[in-house]
């Protein structure tokens, strides 16, 4: 029998009634009932068979909602909530803002922004936006804070989704989103158990490993995630990476082959993450379709495993039909115990009491209102903690040319590099960007260019050396290489004939180097003598960076990772 006595503790802090109400819930279900409560599904569209699929056939527990118009977004979470019998969980990756479920949601800026304020108030500020954009479409649960450590510089999924590389900047900006996001009364998911950012691979593509030591861990990772779960996080997402030597601390005489990640590990997840850390909340997988799961464990054995181990929810499905056979052949077959099963759902039904969803679909509080929502998303209000946060976050890594504030009558004549593999602040490839930052020159009175390679092998006849230095007075790179999923690397790459584009120049026509991404490209850039940091690429932070250039402001970002990347040549 389940032990409904822990949901009167933190983080739930459930009152009788809404344990009763578990209680009462939990042993009405049937079992397929309580293994469709396990399942946290994902939906790109309004589209009411496939939902009405998910609630009524599969029962799922939760859905996360990707990126949707906001009138959409409204539409597709009231019919799910109408149809299904028990409230569900609605999350999404509210990790910047409400735009990561809601197209029209403000972006207050990645992590790694937040982090170059060096002010954590600016992640409660984060946290605030994030909260109330998706609670006013109906969303419940933040697939946030990352509380990742940006340690690997080469590491392509964590860079500007982390805080920073400084494990106290982590810890207080990650405890500071926990808060805010559940005061207004939205679950938050701390994420990625053990912690992402020391291993160079992705865990989308490979099974990672966070390779420090237990008591390096213990004052890093460890105190930020102790410090989360005692200001209360309700939940905690698991990565598919691996800690081998918590694996073998835990488990003394464990073989290399046998140590897991940590969706995989018991002694991770309940010997550190419950035990060692008092972790009371309910406990989710990150994406199952990932291969960093998939890898180490044959997915029929994978898939009733991780609730085995000690995750409450699995997030996902590579072939739904498939996997809930897996999960239900799981339970009858023993690898998850009646017990266990009863314990997961128990800590499910127990976050959604704590969110007071089961009161709201009573009250009618669940269903969003489409008109009140349009008066919250991207409000004013909203678009000035943007501003502000792209303000205070701009960073001046290296002016020592001097140029900085430009000075018009020394540098009209520009010729601006594009550097874009992601998306612009309009959704495209980038290319309005360039008209935007080249359009913005102009107004100033500058003449402006746009670099575009040659095609074909032209060395020996490429434009000549004179030409340029006669020719430009300032030259400019803009970079947006973005930090993504299922990628193996973020770095330049030069265009030919033998990097046409590389900053050949610098010596003689004085360059700037702008990266609205990632922060390392010194590695590939190191003797530009003036570059500025600003994060992501879009239209908040192109003025912000642009005003501060040409003096009208200061720029105050603080580096929150070491941009030289601890090498001689990057300060050149």
């Amino acid at each position: 029998m389940p032990n409904y006595e822990l949901l009167k503790k933190k983080p739930f802090y459930l009152n009788n009634s809404q344990v009763l109400w578990v209680k009462n819930t939990l042993e009405a279900l049937t079992l397929d009932e309580k293994i469709g409560q396990l399942f946290h599904l994902i939906m790109y569209e309004y589209e009411d068979e496939h939902l009405r699929e998910l609630v009524h056939k599969y029962k799922i527990g939760g859905i996360m909602g990707r990126q949707m118009p906001l009138e959409d977004t409204c539409k597709a979470v009231t019919y799910l909530q109408k149809e299904s019998e028990i409230p569900l969980l609605i999350s999404a990756n509210f990790e910047a803002g409400g735009d990561g479920m809601i197209a029209e949601g403000t972006n207050v800026g990645p992590n790694m922004q937040i982090g170059a304020t060096a002010n954590p108030e600016f992640a409660a500020k984060q946290g605030y936006v994030c909260a109330r954009e998706g609670l006013a479409v109906g969303a419940n649960y933040a697939f946030a804070p990352v509380i990742d450590i940006d340690y690997n510089f080469r590491n392509p999924i964590v860079a500007t989704r982390a805080y920073g590389s400084d494990p106290r900047l982590v810890r207080e900006c990650g405890v500071a989103y926990t808060k805010a996001v559940q005061e207004q009364g939205m679950a938050v998911s701390i994420k990625h158990f053990p912690g992402d950012g020391v291993d160079e691979r992705d865990q989308h593509l490979v099974t990672s490993i966070n390779s420090l030591s237990c008591d390096e861990w213990d004052a890093s990772y460890g105190e930020a995630y102790k410090a989360c779960i005692d200001a209360g996080a309700l939940t905690v997402m698991i990565g598919h990476i691996m800690q081998p030597e918590y694996s073998r601390k835990l488990l003394p005489g464990i073989k290399d082959e046998d140590i897991m990640p940590a969706t995989l590990a018991p002694e991770l997840l309940n010997g550190l993450l419950r035990d060692k850390l008092g972790f009371n909340g309910m406990i989710i997988t990150d994406a199952t379709t990932m291969a960093g799961i998939s890898i180490p464990m044959a997915r029929d054995k994978m898939v009733p495993y991780t609730i085995a181990a000690g995750c409450d929810m699995f997030l996902f499905a590579k072939n739904l039909d498939e996997d809930y056979m897996f999960m239900t052949r799981g339970v009858k077959d023993g690898v998850i115990s009646p017990e266990r099963l009863d314990e997961a759902v128990m800590r499910i039904l127990a976050t959604k009491a704590a969110l007071k969803l089961p009161d709201k679909k009573e009250s009618g509080a669940l269903y969003p209102n489409t008109r009140a929502a349009k008066q919250i998303v991207g409000c004013k209000e909203h678009k000035d903690i943007e501003l502000m946060v792209a303000d205070n976050s701009a960073t001046l890594v290296k002016n020592l040319q001097g140029i900085i504030p430009i000075d018009i009558n020394k540098y009209r004549r520009v010729l601006i590099y594009p550097l874009f593999t992601g998306a612009s602040a309009y959704g495209s490839d980038g290319f309005e960007n360039t008209q935007l930052i080249k359009e913005f020159f102009e107004n100033e009175g500058f003449e402006v260019s746009i670099y575009k390679a040659e095609s074909g092998y032209t060395e020996g006849r490429v434009a000549s050396y004179k030409g340029m230095v006669d020719k430009y007075d300032l030259l400019i790179y803009i970079s947006n290489l973005t930090t993504k999923s299922n990628q193996t690397t973020v770095r330049i790459e030069w265009a030919q004939p033998m990097g046409a584009n590389c900053p050949n120049f610098q010596i003689d026509i004085p360059t700037i180097f702008i990266s609205f991404a990632n922060p390392y490209h010194l590695l590939d850039a190191p003797r530009i003598r003036t570059f500025i940091n600003a994060y992501k690429l879009k239209e908040s932070n192109l003025k912000a960076v642009l005003d501060k250039m040409l003096g009208r402001s200061e720029f105050k970002g603080v580096s929150p990772v070491d941009p030289f990347l601890g090498r001689w040549d990057t300060r050149l």
